[in-house]
Order: structure tokens, then C-alpha cells, then sequence
């Protein structure tokens, strides 16, 4: 909004400067900057407002560590701030005109609503249990099939709308349209589903340590946004023989408020959090996460990008399924880690808090450069 007035004022008045709010590196630079002030002004403002309304953290009693029952004195529903500091720049400096800034701002908004009925039923309602597994999913799916049908069927994605990117290997996209044109949605569709749903789901189960799942949610953001500038521009993805995706470089602007974000919110959600996110935040970073890598058609790195994210989620799985078979098995259930998600498995292990989270961080950001170096090692 604030960059089609300035845009505006260019045109009419020319004022010197002005010109350069039309460069996306110049608006991704004041989206960040801007997210991250928002964060940082708003987050005392809130925290003080949540612990008024004695909005505080839920501890499940069976949750087997002690000093987590500590926590249950910090206040959630923290990822309010990450919605307002991601939305309000992206906002003001994405391009109103395009497709992809309307698609990923009602993904990461509708997504934030799901989280925020769950934190509101388990911290309001004092229902440990919080929204019904169902409703989420319901809820999850619901934004994935409307996403999906606009990837498909919007007119400016017809010509690479079921086309990905496969990692490693040049020249080579999958195209998922190998029943026919005609019938391509029955399976792209629900791919799309799939991953809005799985991915928001794994940054929810990631969110169990201070700090874990915002600082490696933003490290996913810089890797995207890059992703989204190369793929927008038709000099650098012809250097680097990867599809030439007009329109996305507003993503770019959105991947960088949504890292301000996060590392503004980490100012007070880093060892000891002052607030959690809560699955307001977990649920809405997870789905712009997933919906971004989906319309820049690079879903298929999804598991290098968001390593922690896939390594935490498949911990609940082995456990869950090991558990189940060796229970119908011998008459009682085994377990392959001391506890999951597989952050906690460490902590069992006599882990610091903070060093898990840090050591996570690092393997996020070897991940990230693997990811880009795919670029080129094809």
C-alpha cells in the first residue's frame, strides 16, 4: 500500500530518491527492517497485555521433564506479534497488483486464525486438549485445496502450474500432469494439501524449546527468499537453467518480513522465553513456509530446507509406530527415543536447553547452503 503511494508520487511528481522503492532488493530491505521494529516495539507491549490477561503457557502434566513445568508461567500466544510484524510490511512494501502477495498473505493469515483458535480454546477455555484434531485439520486442508486451485487454475500459472524443480539434476522439472492436462489437479491438488498441512504441522511439533522453531523458521526464510529472487528474474534464472517464474520477487519482500519478524520476535522468545509462540505463530509460519516453496515450485527441497522441521516430525512418527507394533508385538510398547520430538530426546540426554537450540540452528543454516548450493551443483 505505502509502496503504490510512493510509486504513485514518482510518477506524477518524480522526487529525487524515489525511484529506488522500485527495486524489489530496496523494498525487501525496508520489509525487513520494518518487521523487525514492529516486533521489537509491539512484543513488550503484548507480553505485558498477555500476562495481564493471564494468557499463559498449558504444560501437559506427562511431559516428563521438570523444568519445563516452569514454564508455565510465561505467557502464549506470542505469534500474534509474528503475524502483525510479518503482515503490516508486507503490506505496505509488496505490489497490492499481484497474485502472489494476496495468495501468501491469506495462507500465512488463515493459518495464524487456526493457531489462534487452539491457543484460545487451551489458554482461554483452560482446555488442555484445545481445538479438536479434526477442526485443525479440517482447517489445514481447507486453506491448502483453495491455494491449490489457484496454483492450478489462476491464468498466470498455466504455463508451469504442475511443474517442479528437481534438486540436482539440470533440465529437469517433474511435472505432475502424468494422467493428463485434464486430470493433473487430482493429484496436484492434493500435494499441495499435503504439504501446507505437514509443513505447518512440523514447525508446530519443532516449537517445544526456546528460540527452536523461530530462529530456524527464519533461517528457512532467507534460503526461500533467495529462491524467490533468482526465480524472478530472467537474467540470473537463465544463468542458473532454472525456471524463469514471473512475479516472484514480491515473495522475496514477504521472506524478508517474515525473517524480521521472527528474529524480533526472538529478542524475547530466546533463553529464558519471555513468550511462546504458540501454535498462533507455529501454525502461520509453517504454511507461508510451505506455501512459498509450492509457488516457487521448489517443493522438492522442502526436506533440505526444513531438515529440522521433516527430523522432528518423522522422531513422532518412528516412535509412534515402533511403540504401537512392539506393544501388539510383545505386550508392551518400546520406544526408539528417550522422548519426542527428538529435541527432547536430548534433553532426557542431560542436553542445556540453549545448546540444543543453538546446535539446531547451525545444522538449519548447513542446510540452508545445501539447499542453494543445488543451484549449481547439477
Amino acid at each position: 500500500m505505502l509502496y503504490a503511494l510512493l510509486d504513485w508520487l514518482q510518477q506524477q511528481y518524480q522526487p529525487p530518491g524515489f525511484g529506488a522503492f522500485a527495486y524489489i532488493t530496496t523494498r525487501t530491505a525496508l520489509a525487513a527492517t520494518t518487521a523487525l521494529v514492529i516486533s521489537l516495539l509491539i512484543g513488550h507491549r503484548i507480553i505485558r497485555w498477555l500476562e495481564k490477561m493471564q494468557l499463559k503457557e498449558v504444560i501437559r502434566d506427562d511431559i516428563g521433564l521438570d523444568h519445563h513445568k516452569e514454564k508455565a508461567q510465561t505467557p502464549t500466544m506470542g505469534g500474534v506479534i509474528i503475524l502483525l510484524a510479518i503482515l503490516v510490511p508486507a503490506l505496505l512494501w509488496m505490489r497490492m497488483d499481484s497474485i502472489y502477495t494476496w495468495l501468501i498473505i491469506l495462507t500465512t493469515l488463515f493459518l495464524g486464525i487456526v493457531g489462534f483458535t487452539d491457543d484460545y480454546i487451551k489458554v482461554v477455555k483452560q482446555d488442555k486438549s484445545g481445538l479438536h484434531g479434526k477442526f485443525k485439520i479440517i482447517g489445514q486442508v481447507t486453506v491448502g485445496l483453495i491455494l491449490g486451485a489457484f496454483l492450478y487454475w489462476w491464468p498466470a500459472f498455466s504455463e508451469f502450474n504442475t511443474l517442479s524443480t528437481v534438486p540436482f539434476l539440470k533440465y529437469v522439472n517433474i511435472d505432475y500432469a502424468i494422467i493428463g492436462d485434464t486430470w493433473s489437479w487430482l493429484i496436484y491438488i492434493p500435494i499441495v494439501v499435503f504439504i501446507i498441512t505437514g509443513v505447518s504441522n512440523a514447525v508446530n511439533l519443532t516449537d517445544g524449546l526456546d528460540g527452536l522453531a523461530t530462529g530456524t523458521s527464519a533461517i528457512a526464510g532467507v534460503i526461500l527468499g533467495i529462491f524467490a529472487y533468482v526465480s524472478g528474474r530472467v537474467d540470473f534464472s537463465g544463468f542458473l537453467d532454472i525456471m524463469y517464474l514471473p512475479g516472484t520477487g514480491e515473495l522475496t519482500i514477504f521472506c524478508a518480513s517474515l525473517v524480521g519478524a521472527c528474529l524480533g520476535f526472538l529478542w524475547y522468545n530466546s533463553y529464558p522465553a519471555e513468550v511462546f509462540m504458540g501454535d498462533t505463530g507455529s501454525l502461520a509460519l509453517g504454511g507461508a513456509i510451505g506455501a512459498i516453496a509450492l509457488m516457487i515450485h521448489k517443493e522438492l527441497l522442502l526436506p533440505i530446507i526444513c531438515g529440522i522441521f521433516v527430523v522432528e516430525t518423522l522422531s513422532v512418527i518412528i516412535q509412534t509406530s515402533w511403540f504401537k507394533y512392539t506393544k501388539r508385538k510383545y505386550g508392551e510398547g518400546r520406544r526408539v527415543f528417550l522422548m519426542t520430538p527428538i529435541h527432547h530426546h536430548f534433553e532426557k540426554k542431560g542436553w542445556p536447553e540453549s545448546k540444543i537450540v543453538v546446535r539446531f540452528w547451525i545444522i538449519a543454516i548447513l542446510l540452508g547452503i545445501i539447499s542453494l548450493l543445488t543451484l549449481k551443483i547439477r
